[in-house]
């Protein structure tokens, strides 16, 4: 197989499309030889027939029909590789696990699109630990605690209050701040994967019970039949209000930092941008 080459295969295509020899050719750019040697040495790869030719018409044979569909569709990854692989200066991909950049996600956007016209912005959730970053889903990732992984660099973007969320009508509800020690008789719902909170944010021997989440909306519905309560950074609050739930500032519980992470041999051309925008947002607001 490693004898078929991506120009048999298009050669193979243009033939069905364009129905002739000649025609195929034509569109190739290349002589009506080219396109008869090009065809040949592909069926003497593949060992089989591919078309069926009379003096009015070319048709593929029953395994060319297959064939051809199979180009079609190789043809088609192709494309979008190459796609992928040369779109940086066009499209930008930002990942993040729950909550993007907080009450300043709209003004992102926005700033960003009148500064940057040429490049399209897309915000993509992706609940894992780099935010979709190592799954190659986005191009930067925004995350909320470091990343161990040596092939990722980061930089701090911001700092957010630390929040307790709870359901409306639990009694701590009613206080317009909590502290750590409020909460060591409750049950903690955290994601091991992007959460921001742990047990050990708390003293050794004053640390609440753990539940496990694995969606911030799994985690919503939870604390809002009063299952438990989570501690966030302050952005999940201005990302998700939900009736039923109330969000408390933690007082005496360190901020979270928001970091802006991206491939450390492989940078965005962005990046250098995204970082004093976002930068500039939480500085001044």
């Amino acid at each position: 197989m490693d004898e078929v080459e991506l120009r048999q295969l298009r050669c193979l295509v243009a033939i069905v499309d364009e129905g002739t020899f000649t025609d195929a050719a034509i569109a190739l750019g290349v002589s009506q030889a080219a396109v008869s040697r090009t065809l040949a040495g592909l069926e003497r790869a593949l060992g089989v027939r591919l078309l069926r030719r009379t003096s009015r018409e070319v048709t593929p044979t029953a395994t060319g029909s297959r064939v051809v569909a199979q180009a079609r569709r190789v043809l088609a990854d192709v494309a979008d590789l190459v796609q992928e692989a040369t779109s940086g200066h066009t499209r930008l991909r930002i990942g993040y696990a729950w909550s993007a950049v907080g009450r300043h996600t709209v003004a992102f956007q926005r700033r960003w699109t009148a500064a940057h016209p040429g490049i399209d912005l897309h915000l993509i959730r992706v609940n894992t630990a780099s935010a979709g970053l190592g799954e190659g889903a986005c191009d930067l990732a925004v995350v909320r605690r470091p990343l161990e992984d040596r092939r990722f660099d980061s930089a701090i973007v911001g700092l957010e209050r630390r929040l307790c969320a709870m359901a409306a009508d639990d009694p701590l509800a009613r206080r317009r701040s909590v502290r750590l020690a409020d909460l060591t008789a409750r049950i903690l719902l955290v994601d091991r994967r992007t959460g921001t909170t742990t047990p050990e944010l708390w003293p050794p021997d004053s640390r609440p019970a753990v539940a496990e989440t694995h969606d911030v909306d799994d985690w919503l519905t939870v604390i809002a039949a009063g299952r438990g309560i989570g501690v966030t950074a302050q952005s999940t609050a201005n990302q998700y209000p939900r009736p039923g739930i109330v969000y408390r500032p933690v007082r005496d519980a360190e901020p979270v930092a928001v970091r802006l992470a991206w491939w450390r041999d492989d940078p965005h051309p962005a990046l250098q941008a995204v970082l004093e925008l976002l930068t500039e947002l939480y500085r001044t607001n």
